[in-house]
């Protein structure tokens, strides 16, 4: 009886032992497995990240081959109309001679204003062609100081001032000619006060008598340049006080100014100016 109790109880220990060899052994090729799998997930995980890396490089090496694209620049805008602002003299809008496009002129001749002389000289080649008495700027509205250009040209104006437009004839206060400068709202203009002129009674403007503003039209052009001096300096000294017989050769600084409109034909156009 005893010697059945000792094998059953050694039996028992053997299936335990078997049993506990068999759930490590389990365990281990369950680990094992399971080790394999990782493995195997982060070799395509690697393989994965070396075709993308490879792709990105040859995409850069076929970018850096290409040519780079060119931008053109943005094409000048052409102004098709010049338009008449307030200016601090007046409370006058209008609109000024339409100009057919832009463009850069070779000044034939300058005009220089002596605002002290109240006078206006065509100067030609050096050479003073012509001078005229003028009308310039009150002292609470006195005349621009500085270097211009002639933007545009009309004969027989229309003015418009506010609600308020006169046409071409006697009561017109810009005469029958318009040259107008390239400071909007000022120009060198008739006038129906022939009286006014050499006298410092103007919105700013330049006022000439009919003949005189008549004469001068035909012999400047949209182009020419325009310089203003109020204070007297040795050049205006020479263009002004030196007899035309004895004049000499006159240097001036040519005025400047970039991309120079050209006008149209002369027609009778609406013009804002300074002038009331």
């Amino acid at each position: 009886m005893r010697r059945l109790v000792v094998i059953s109880g050694k039996s028992k220990i053997i299936a335990t032992f078997a049993a506990i060899v068999f759930a490590l052994t389990s365990i281990h090729l369950a680990a094992k497995a399971h080790i394999a799998s990782l493995q195997r997930e982060q070799a395509q995980l690697e393989q994965s990240s070396s075709r993308q890396l490879l792709a990105l490089s040859q995409n850069s090496q076929i970018a850096a081959r290409q040519p780079a694209l060119q931008v053109p620049a943005n094409p000048p805008v052409v102004d098709q109309e010049i338009t008449a602002s307030k200016t601090q003299h007046s409370q006058t809008t209008a609109t000024a001679p339409a100009i057919d496009h832009r463009a850069n002129l070779e000044p034939r001749r300058q005009i220089i204003i002596s605002i002290a002389d109240r006078q206006l000289a065509v100067i030609d080649h050096g050479q003073v062609l012509k001078t005229y008495p003028i009308a310039v700027g009150a002292r609470g509205t006195p005349s621009p100081n500085g270097d211009f250009v002639i933007i545009n040209h009309a004969k027989d104006p229309v003015y418009r001032g506010g609600d308020i437009e006169i046409p071409p004839g006697k009561d017109n206060p810009l005469g029958t000619r318009w040259m107008g400068l390239s400071l909007k709202g000022y120009g060198i203009h008739g006038t129906n006060v022939q009286s006014s002129v050499g006298k410092a009674v103007s919105h700013g403007c330049f006022r000439m008598r009919k003949q005189d503003v008549e004469e001068l039209y035909t012999l400047v052009q949209v182009g020419d340049t325009v310089m203003v001096r109020r204070e007297r300096d040795s050049m205006i000294a020479k263009v002004f006080t030196t007899p035309s017989s004895a004049q000499s050769a006159i240097t001036l600084a040519a005025a400047t100014s970039s991309e120079v409109p050209t006008a149209a034909a002369p027609v009778t156009a609406t013009i804002g100016s300074t002038e009331q």
